[in-house]
């Protein structure tokens, strides 16, 4: 099915308020949503939106947080988002950030006490809209193995950074620091097709194809997948995130995490609160005036379009281009949902009253 961003938006903004969200922050986290899918990032768009109602429904997310800074300098932050929506304490967090680089040059917030915040560049593009370099970071569920391992320690832990240009858009660097997404497993097993090698492996540390592996005791592979092609360089990466987001700011990290989908308990000894995120942003006027930076900045994305393609069919590609296109397409073409993420959509659309998807 495909249906447009407007009629989407609104059956996403009608769910959060149905769960309790005023309408300022249904807007909100159904933006972020949005903005996902229309970026073609499907993995974190509406197709989680079921995900969110469980674990409300399960009473580990609040739809009516007090967010509240608690502990502060003039350049730093850390904030308890009370079980908030992700996608609503993430925004709060990065404006706190904005505002303080709006007066300092620079601003860096750290977040306890949340939930899954959707894309990551969702918030780092929030900087950059000030004519401010973002970033954006979350740990997350633990479905990620260390290098040589094959227990569960670390999320898929994505981080983001954006650079605003001149005459080009961003550059936009949002990736997780693990081989793939958990959320591409899930458009996997929806699909019912395998996934390529390195991306995960079974309980006994071998690798598979099979998306489902997880759900037999597998685990996600750092970026890298094995040793020798640079695995240890993604744990240390998820590593980074996971050590800026909670053990930072409070949140619980590593293992102790807790998971996204509410069929599974929180562990019971938790080392702090919630999920943990960390933003960041840096006024460009801070190192250079802002017009230098964004004619160089078009320089250096002019300078690496124009790269030697190996192949003359398949040009080099910017961060944040695909994105970009995606989005400029579904803006006038709409947003494509497969039919298993339809279903999931309209049994929310029973549940909470409201009209079915068609």
């Amino acid at each position: 099915m495909v249906i447009s961003e407007g009629d989407l938006r609104a059956f996403t903004h009608d769910i959060f308020t149905a769960m309790g969200c005023s309408n300022e922050h249904a807007a909100l986290a159904a933006d972020v949503l949005i903005r996902s899918d229309m970026r073609g990032i499907d993995s974190h768009g509406v197709a989680r939106l079921s995900g969110y109602v469980r674990l409300w429904e399960k009473g580990r997310i609040n739809t009516k947080p007090n967010m509240t800074i608690v502990h502060q300098t003039p350049t730093t932050a850390t904030i308890d988002g009370d079980a908030g929506l992700g996608l609503v304490v993430a925004p709060f967090a990065m404006q706190v950030a904005i505002q303080k680089a709006e007066q300092y040059g620079s601003g860096w917030v750290s977040v306890r006490n949340s939930n899954h915040f959707g894309i990551s560049g969702y918030h780092a593009l929030m900087a950059v809209e000030k004519d401010m370099i973002g970033f954006a970071m979350t740990n997350a569920s633990p479905l990620v193995a260390p290098t040589f391992s094959n227990e569960r320690m670390l999320g898929t832990n994505p981080m983001c950074y954006a650079f605003p240009a001149g005459k080009y858009p961003p550059v936009v660097v949002d990736m997780a620091t693990s081989a793939a997404a958990n959320g591409k497993l899930e458009i996997a097993q929806r699909a019912g097709k395998p996934v390529p090698e390195g991306w995960i492996q079974d309980g006994a540390g071998i690798y598979t194809t099979d998306p489902h592996a997880l759900k037999n005791g597998g685990s996600l592979l750092p970026l890298g997948s094995d040793r020798e092609h640079g695995s240890h360089k993604g744990f240390g990466l998820s590593a980074t995130v996971d050590i800026l987001s909670a053990v930072l700011s409070g949140a619980n990290y590593g293992p102790w995490v807790p998971p996204f989908v509410a069929f599974l308990e929180p562990p019971d000894d938790p080392v702090g609160k919630g999920i943990g995120h960390f933003l960041g942003a840096m006024r460009v006027d801070g190192f250079r005036p802002v017009e230098d930076f964004k004619n160089h900045m078009d320089n250096w994305i002019d300078r690496f379009k124009s790269a030697k393609a190996i192949n003359p069919d398949q040009p080099v590609i910017i961060p944040g281009e695909p994105e970009l296109e995606a989005e400029a397409y579904r803006a006038v073409n709409g947003i494509p949902l497969v039919d298993a993420v339809v279903e999931d959509l309209n049994v929310l659309a029973v549940r909470f009253e409201i009209e079915k998807l068609s």
